[in-house]
């Protein structure tokens, strides 16, 4: 139990800090918050994308009268549903209606003090490093009363941006490299990612879920980082990482991709029984932390390209599969149940590999009767027709600055 001194307290020079802090570079994401009234707002990302600055960037621009509060704070150790009593007392008395709260889901049942500052016209948001469990404990609590949204590490653009340059066929090598984590690229340290990462396993994954063997889970992460663009069998990774079942594994898996750690792709089809039993791929949330914690000892720079492509559909769409029959198509990219985009990604289209890249996305493409579709190179910029369809050869850099 907390005393409502020590809350207040807490409040006071977090809210100091908060407000003199810089706002940085302002987020994409910012033009695209939707009007939430009489809704939670929730921001999900990964640990240190920059969720908490979106927050002062909100403060400062909309919300200039806000009280925020990081119930992370180590003050806030032993925070318990008790204590929502006295931190709402304190609320009230500040006559403030607006409330900017970070990672509430390490307090338990947070949900209920939500919802009723949420039923007392109070404007509420939330950001956290979980998305399953902010999404489902409040859809418990509060059906179709709260919007989710998704902040991710700076997208090409963003990184362009931090940097003050509109070159943007010289930064793709940089960007392929140091990804966008906000942190690492102010301070220049690509060793951050290695702390991050350890950060993630034990705050956000062993904590959380009480995880106790974290050699395992870290081993299992570093595997799964540095395999990015590749399909992965649970029972495999059970024999070789020596874990006590397959389910065990996959729910590591999981946990490290409710996190924000890893991204899951699975083979399309319109049976969910048949998605569930073929492999999925997996991508990581950040080139970066492939760069610095993978155990590949050589630049794997298609995969690295792809990874890239990824994200970038990723902030675009919900629903990313891959396409395999005969051939192999990288990325489909579902929309209200229909195919939007069909995306293949090589480094380079050659004669040794230009068929297999070609014919991979034609099946797609007849597949979903798509008269167009599109191969990301590194630098290589063409327009073809076979068989009155279109594909186009689209640089990353291009394609990422779109």
């Amino acid at each position: 139990m907390l005393l409502e001194n020590q809350i207040a307290e807490v409040i006071e020079t977090q809210q100091a800090i908060f407000r003199t802090k810089e706002v940085g570079l302002e987020r994409e994401m910012l033009l695209h918050i939707p009007n939430f009234e009489n809704h939670v707002l929730i921001v999900s990302g990964i640990r240190r994308c920059g969720k908490s600055t979106l927050l002062r960037q909100l403060f400062s621009r909309t919300y200039k009268n806000a009280i925020y509060l990081n119930f992370e704070d180590v003050r806030l150790s032993g925070f318990d549903i008790d204590d929502f009593s006295r931190l709402s007392k304190i609320i009230d008395e500040k006559k403030i209606k607006t409330l900017l709260f970070d990672e509430i889901q390490v307090v338990k049942n947070w949900e209920l003090f939500v919802r009723q500052k949420l039923e007392e016209q109070y404007r509420i948001i939330i950001t956290g490093s979980n998305a399953s469990l902010l999404s489902r404990e409040l859809g418990t609590k509060l059906t179709g009363r709260h919007i989710s949204i998704e902040l991710f590490p700076f997208s090409f653009n963003e990184f362009n941006a931090f940097l003050n340059t509109d070159n943007y066929k010289k930064t793709i090598d940089e960007y392929l490299t140091k990804g966008g984590f906000p942190e690492v690229i102010k301070r220049k340290e690509n060793q951050l990612l290695n702390q991050l990462l350890t950060d993630i396993l034990q705050r956000d994954v062993a904590v959380r879920y009480n995880i106790r063997d974290i050699t395992r889970l870290r081993q299992l992460a570093v595997y799964l980082i540095s395999n990015i663009g590749k399909p992965f069998s649970g029972k495999k990774l059970t024999e070789s990482f020596e874990l006590k079942s397959n389910s065990t594994t996959l729910e590591y898996i999981s946990h490290m991709e409710q996190a924000y750690l890893i991204q899951l792709v699975p083979k399309f089809s319109y049976s969910l029984k048949t998605q569930a039993r073929n492999p999925k791929k997996v991508y990581t949330i950040d080139i970066g932390l492939f760069s610095q914690n993978s155990i590949v000892f050589s630049d794997e720079n298609g995969r690295r390209l792809e990874n890239l492509v990824y994200l970038h559909i990723r902030r675009k769409y919900e629903q990313i599969y891959y396409f395999k029959e005969k051939g192999e198509c990288d990325f489909v990219a579902i929309k209200n149940g229909k195919a939007e985009e069909l995306v293949q990604v090589c480094w380079e289209v050659n004669d040794i590999n230009q068929k297999r890249e070609i014919n991979g996305l034609l099946e797609a493409m007849e597949y979903f009767q798509k008269d167009h579709g599109t191969i990301i190179t590194y630098n290589q910029s063409e327009k073809i027709t076979i068989k009155n369809k279109t594909i186009k050869f689209i640089p990353v850099h291009k394609y990422l600055s779109e």
